[in-house]
């Protein structure tokens, strides 16, 4: 097992590799589940007083609900010029988008995106691991 292999599967407990970059797609910013207290907006009520504690939710609009929960966009991004108008600014979660937890919760990347998740271990990796563990 490679070193970066370990780190990100043991000590950083990941599942997958994050690759690419930022290309200034803007999807990242349209279609938007946040979490609060280990879940997602669940409702209009909750969100109303979340936009009173901080100031990241001001940010955001409700465009949809889903089984998952509220979906948002933010009025941050100037679709005309691609870009983020307070990008020196923005809330730790654009900063570390996309997020692992949100991409196994059932979020789709664009396929616009710069970024990429690919696996850690194959699916014939886990697989044998599986068949290993349940024959002994």
């Amino acid at each position: 097992m490679g070193f970066k292999k370990f780190i990100y599967k043991y000590i950083l407990k990941r599942k997958y590799y994050r690759t690419g970059h930022c290309i200034r797609c803007g999807a990242c910013c349209s279609k938007i589940y946040v979490n609060h207290k280990k879940d997602t907006i669940k409702s209009e009520e909750e969100f109303e007083k979340l936009k009173k504690l901080h100031p990241f939710y001001t940010y955001l609009e409700v465009i949809d609900k889903d089984d998952n929960g509220l979906v948002f966009k933010c009025n941050k991004f100037d679709k005309e010029k691609r870009i983020c108008t307070i990008h020196k600014f923005r809330p730790g979660i654009c900063r570390r988008y996309p997020s692992e937890v949100i991409f196994k919760m059932g979020a789709v990347m664009s396929e616009d995106c710069g970024f990429k998740f690919t696996p850690i271990e194959s699916f014939s990796q886990v697989f044998e691991q599986v068949k290993k563990k349940y024959k002994n």
